[in-house]
Parts: C-alpha cells; structure tokens; sequence
C-alpha cells in the first residue's frame, strides 16, 4: 500500500509532474490540475466500490450491509496529469438516530465543500424516495454536479434512458455518465471528464498515495468489513471496531490489537461465535487483508467488549472524524 499520511484541505503545494516521453523541459513546470470529488447517493448505490475502481486499488470496505461508511473516506487518483481527490460520503437517508444524523450530515458537508459533486444512483433502484430527495437538496449544492448511474449492466437500456431524463429534469448535470462500478465499465470515462474538469493547480499529495487515511484506521475498517461480510444478517449495525496497538517488530513483522465493541453481551457472543471460531475466522481474512496492505507479515488480535450506548458517546464520533449532533 502506498503511502497514507493525510493533509489539509487545499491543493497548496507546488510539484513538478513528468511523465517520461513528451516530459516538460528540466525545471518546468507540467500544468496540473487537483480537485476534490465527492461521491454522494443512498444506501448501497455503490460509492465504495466506485472509488475503489477510480483508484485502482481497494481504499474503501465494501459490503451489503447498509451504511457501511461512518466518515469522509478519501481515495487519490492520478489521472493525465489530474490528481483527483475522491470522497466516499455516507448514504444518505432519512436519519432516525444520532449516528445517522451525523453520517447524512458528513455526506451533505462532504459534497458542499467538494469541487465536484457525482451524484450515483442505482439503476435497478432507479428513482426510489431516498434518490428523489437527494435530487430535491441539489439545487442548493454549491458544486458542479454530475450524474453516474450505477449497475447498468442490471436494468434494461429503456428504463435507462427514462432515468436520465427525468433525473436531469429534476437537477442540473453537467454530465450523464452510465457505469458499472464493479466490472469498471465506463470508469475510465468518468475519470477522464472529471480530469479534464478539476481546477487546475498544484497536486496536494505525492504521486504514490492512495488514501489520507492513517493505516490505524484503515486496518479497522478492514477488519470491520469482515465483520460485517461474516455477520451481515445476525449482527445489528451498533458495532465498531478500534485499534488500540501497532507495533512494528524487528523481524519487520507488526503487531496489531483491535477491539470490537458491540452494544450487548448477546452481541459479543454472536461475534466471538461457538468455541471462538467466528472471531478467530473473522481474525484470519482481516490479517491476511492488512498483511497485504502494509507488505509485511502481521500479527493481529482481536478482543470482543460490550459498550453500552457507544452510539450516544461523543468520543466515539471525534474518533470516527464525525461531529456529535446535540439533541
């Protein structure tokens, strides 16, 4: 995995970019662009997956389960010259409780202050309540706006077609794009338009970096998503998980410790599972996940507790990176 230190919010550093064959003269400056793109849509329209594919390597977890994203994730791509950094925003929905109120207010904030807005909806879904709200909130968004329709390659071309339409009816798009984030078709065509249409200035993060995500956090979410692909049906969204150690050893391996904390004891027995087998499973896709993306051989331990309430802890969201609604 390539470097993960994160930064501001502006593109305020200055960078020379070259590229080999057709490089600018030594000591010119390449004309760059970098901008920020927020990906915005309900529930399991598929904004991880398709920052993930933008990228070009796994930056976002991804599951079935609703809501998987907590905070602002973003993922860095380097596009002709363009960097492109790629914001994976909550869903968002009608909020019921206080996490809720907090991740749909994340994404709203997400986009606002992004240069570009890319609006998903999903296709086999087309224009349910949530995607019809969302349409009815853009018309205040600051940003320019595009449109993806995601899993095309799922619905039929007229009922395609009747989305578009009555999508661009209802918000102003600067462009319509038809995409599958899962096979990337149609990928390379949205980033291609958004690089020709970020503003040009320097680039913010080096060339190698990915995500400005610390690996602490990143080697969570990974275990987390395990957590949620072992558990999707039995386990209540109320669970979380933190990394409490990181220790890197001379052999050049790295010690990990990770809690997992669920609301209730019942919870806890659910995860730890008959005998210890389904933490000890969940432990064993998660270590090889975090092995891969740290390159080197990782020893990882996980601990199961009950927190009562976390969903009602402010200290829980600051270390989420989301602020605690009042009220």
């Amino acid at each position: 995995m390539a470097n993960t230190k994160g930064g501001a919010r502006a593109c305020t550093s200055s960078r020379e970019h070259k590229t080999g064959e057709g490089a600018p003269a030594q000591g010119a400056v390449a004309q760059t662009r970098c901008g920020f793109v927020a990906l915005i849509g309900a529930p399991n329209v598929g904004k991880s997956t398709l920052v993930n594919a933008l990228v070009g390597t796994k930056v976002a977890i991804v599951s079935h389960k609703v809501q998987t994203t907590r905070a602002l994730l973003r993922g860095i791509a380097v596009v002709d010259g363009a960097q492109l950094v790629l914001i994976d925003t909550p869903g968002i929905f009608a909020p019921k409780r206080r996490l809720d109120r907090a991740m749909v207010t994340a994404a709203w904030a997400g986009a606002e202050n992004a240069d570009i807005a890319a609006v998903l909806i999903d296709a086999k879904r087309g224009l349910d309540e949530e995607a019809q709200a969302i349409l009815e909130r853009l018309a205040a968004l600051r940003p320019s706006k595009i449109l993806l329709i995601n899993k095309v390659d799922l619905v039929e071309k007229p009922v395609l077609l009747g989305i578009t339409k009555t999508a661009n009816e209802r918000a102003r798009f600067a462009a319509t794009f038809m995409i599958s984030a899962l096979s990337g078709n149609g990928v390379e065509d949205v980033q291609e338009w958004l690089a020709r249409n970020v503003p040009e200035g320097p680039w913010h993060y080096p060339a190698d970096q990915v995500t400005d995500a610390p690996l602490r956090q990143l080697a969570a979410e990974i275990t987390r998503e395990k957590l949620y692909l072992r558990l999707h049906q039995e386990l209540p969204y109320q669970s979380t998980v933190e990394t409490d150690v990181w220790k890197e050893l001379e052999d050049g391996s790295t010690r990990i410790e990770q809690t997992i904390y669920v609301e209730r004891e019942s919870q806890r027995k659910i995860v730890l599972g008959k005998g210890g087998q389904t933490i000890k499973a969940i432990g064993a896709d998660a270590r090889r996940e975090i092995a891969d993306m740290i390159e080197a051989p990782v020893h990882l331990f996980l601990f199961v507790k009950v927190r009562e309430r976390w969903g009602e802890d402010p200290e829980r969201y600051s270390g989420m990176g989301l602020e605690f609604p009042e009220g």
